[in-house]
């Protein structure tokens, strides 16, 4: 078998392994560096939207694409003072020097009233210099930044801040870098705490956090050559950094446990790492499968965001799994005893590990044997509880993330809370409509552009004849740079939030108008919507590849039908949950947002991330807490007291372990909820609710009580498949039997063989 080959590979070369590793982390770290600041804060947008071909076309035919920013510049005397005058005009010199600052416009600049108006404060103490960066999102936010920097952002009483989709991605992307920092900080330490307080020795504490550094080292190379490629977003270093954080501790925390408990009854250390690797090794071994697959799933998507979290999630397992089963024995062999050195429990006057025959005084056995007695009030208790949490998830309202995921020190953040609280026009929600091709005249466009400013909310539309109100003429300007040949481009200006239900509403009466071409709608609300619809068109896919992933792979863990569907069952209404608390949170502000700002959305990634991320860790414990009950299951006489003794037997063996990895999970994931972007903090709650939820009511009770409810049928499938499961299936071989414990092993059951 693999892993007694891998058993007898740590024994044998242990040294060798260690200096691989070694060699092979500081090349890793050479190679991980760059990633650190290189890449961007991108993905969110579908290539092949409407909005992003509009995009393509105002760059390509008219010259006027890229991301937009927005500079406010604030002066107490009133933007007609000199000294804002002077402020405004310097901005737009240097605006007009950069070779990729386009579509510059200012109040202190633009001789057309009409535009210039919309430019000036409620207070008349701010003006706007507004322009269109070229690059894209990977390279305009630092273009935007660099402008940003090039001029005195507070002089002579007058104050600039930048802001604009542009300046927002650079500030997340620097907000980010910050965060991973912050969250390494907090969660390391914490975990080693917690590490010596489960093991109760220091130097067993390190192991697992050595497996975390090299598959983090690791994980981050991997993005970078990945980067070289294809597009990776920035957030991928910071999820792969928790997810490899959180597995191999996990993973190592198994092999561990698992081998101190057989050096505990006697066993050789020979014979304690052979045993360990064919049962917990095997068994993370169908977790980490299970978890790449599941996190495989988020490729489907469209945006790049999604696929470079299911590269760095996918190789974080990968690696995670590598690190537990080849370094951590090899670290395991060369410390010997000396594992347990530095061991706090003499201090403290606790126990090692539990002797034989504890496992039904423990908690979790007397937890299992009362749930058996009373399941089903158990399991509807349960089911309310998990009901409740979930109830909120249902009134979500999800939106494309903008400024306000910000801290409120960051330069954008700045500048869109003045421009959501001091202008009358919203400037996000500004639409573009374009006609790629097919105008027979000019006049037909001014017609149609007529129209459009009849709309409700709309302010005025700009054209390349003119400027319109109200369904009138207000300015005879000419703006020939919106027209070229049979194409032309529209820019209409609103005061609806491009979020609202009202702003989609605007853009639905929009395209109602009857136009005398085929049109694109481009801006904010029009992007907003097809990235929903790029998240949305896939979450059936990646449901599909879930259940079937989930189905087939506790199957061939299992040989039974019944018990995937259970898995399947309750992990989703673990998730539900969790998505639930996020929503009522977040979105609907309660606890106070948890220090964010509540505008009455959900990040659209925040509950296609918990789906793939908190449904692949609820995979996890299911796996180590099935694999056990299973192994006592095929113990026995296999009767419907059998299976309840299975049970209470798996999750008492089982419940220590899985409460000490929710709790290293949780510290993981608290470290990351304390980053300032706010998805990501709602992220990393939701993945901490999750956890918690899972590892105690869902493992601690529902299972159980599931498992009481259904008895024998538990193990049910046809013959057929059972058959074929006992030929092919993946089946942990056993320990030994623990002294002073009888029991019965069925005759096809297959022993270790060296």
């Amino acid at each position: 078998m693999v892993w007694t080959v891998l058993a007898r590979f740590a024994l044998r070369a242990p040294r060798a392994i260690a200096l691989v590793t070694l060699f092979l982390g500081l090349g890793g770290v050479a190679l991980a560096l760059p990633a650190i600041n290189g890449l961007p804060a991108g993905g969110f947008d579908v290539p092949t939207s409407e909005s992003m071909r509009a995009e393509r076309v105002l760059d390509e035919r008219f010259d006027a694409g890229g991301m937009p920013v927005v500079f406010t510049v604030t002066a107490d005397a009133g933007v007609d003072s000199p000294a804002a005058r002077a402020r405004g005009e310097a901005l737009v010199a240097a605006l007009r020097a950069s070779p990729y600052a386009k579509q510059i416009i200012s109040y202190w600049t633009t001789p057309q009233q009409q535009l210039a108006e919309p430019l000036v404060g409620v207070d008349k103490r701010t003006g706007l210099v507004l322009a269109r960066i070229t690059g894209g999102d990977k390279l305009a936010p630092d273009r935007a930044r660099a402008l940003a920097t090039s001029v005195p952002l507070d002089a002579d009483g007058v104050t600039v801040a930048a802001g604009g989709p542009a300046m927002a991605y650079s500030d997340v992307e620097r907000q980010s870098r910050l965060d991973l920092i912050r969250f390494e900080a907090i969660a390391t330490p914490i975990t080693f705490l917690a590490l010596v307080w489960i093991f109760g020795s220091a130097v067993a504490a390190l192991l697992p956090l050595a497996v975390a550094l090299v598959a983090t080292v690791g994980t981050t190379a991997v993005l970078w050559q990945i980067y070289k490629v294809t597009d990776v977003s920035v957030f991928a270093t910071n999820i792969a950094t928790a997810v490899c954080l959180a597995l191999a501790v996990d993973y190592t925390l198994f092999i561990i446990n698992r081998y101190r408990e057989e050096r505990a009854q006697g066993a050789s250390t020979e014979r304690a790492l052979i045993t360990t690797m064919n049962t917990a090794g095997r068994t993370i071994t169908y977790s980490a499968i299970t978890m790449a697959l599941i996190l495989a799933a988020m490729a489907v998507f469209p945006q790049y965001l999604l696929r470079s979290l299911a590269y760095g999630g996918v190789t974080a397992v990968v690696l995670s799994l590598i690190g537990a089963l080849v370094l951590a024995p090899a670290l395991i062999v060369l410390l010997g005893d000396r594992i347990d050195a530095l061991d706090i429990r003499k201090a403290f006057g606790r126990r090692s590990d539990p002797g034989a025959g504890s496992e039904e005084r423990s908690l979790w056995y007397r937890i299992a044997a009362v749930t058996s007695r009373r399941p089903i009030a158990v399991v509807g208790a349960c089911l309310l509880i998990l009901l409740v949490l979930g109830l909120p998830f249902l009134g979500v309202k999800l939106a494309y993330p903008d400024d306000r995921n910000l801290p409120t020190t960051t330069l954008s953040r700045q500048a869109g809370d003045v421009l959501r609280s001091n202008f009358a026009q919203n400037f996000a929600g500004t639409a573009q409509v374009v006609f790629p091709s097919g105008l027979r005249s000019p006049s037909a466009v001014t017609n149609y552009a007529m129209e459009l400013s009849k709309v409700d909310g709309v302010l005025r539309v700009t054209g390349p004849n003119g400027i319109y109100e109200g369904g009138r003429v207000i300015s005879a300007a000419t703006f020939d740079s919106a027209m070229r040949g049979d194409a032309a481009y529209l820019t209409v200006t609103t005061d609806r939030d491009p979020y609202s239900d009202a702003g989609k509403a605007q853009l639905g009466a929009l395209r109602e108008v009857p136009a005398p071409a085929d049109t694109l709608f481009g801006g904010m609300t029009q992007r907003n919507l097809d990235n929903l619809h790029g998240f949305t068109n896939r979450i059936p896919l990646v449901l599909g590849i879930i259940v079937v992933v989930t189905l087939i792979l506790t199957f061939l863990m299992t040989g039974s039908l019944v018990l995937p569907l259970k898995v399947l069952f309750t992990n989703l209404v673990s998730l539900s949950a969790a998505a639930g608390v996020v929503v009522w949170i977040f979105q609907d502000g309660n606890l106070g947002g948890l220090g964010t700002v509540v505008y009455g959305h959900t990040g659209v990634i925040v509950p296609v991330l918990l789906l793939c991320i908190a449904y692949a860790l609820s995979m996890d414990y299911a796996v180590f807490v099935l694999s056990r009950i299973q192994e006592e299951w095929e113990r026995s006489r296999r009767t419907v007291e059998d299976n309840n003794r299975a049970v209470a037997l798996g999750l008492a063996r089982t419940g220590r372990i899985v409460t000490a990895a929710a709790l290293v999970m949780v510290i993981v994931f608290l470290g990351l909820s304390a980053g300032q972007v706010s998805f990501m903090r709602a992220l990393g709650v939701g993945l901490m609710v999750s956890i918690v939820v899972d590892a105690f009511l869902v493992r601690g009770f529902l299972v159980p009580g599931l498992m009481a409810l259904l008895g024998r049928w538990n193990w049910w499938a046809p013959s057929v498949l059972r058959n074929w499961y006992e030929r092919h299936g993946w089946r942990e071989a056993p320990s030994e039997p623990r002294r002073g414990e009888t029991v019965t092993v069925t005759a096809e059951k297959e022993m270790i063989r060296d």
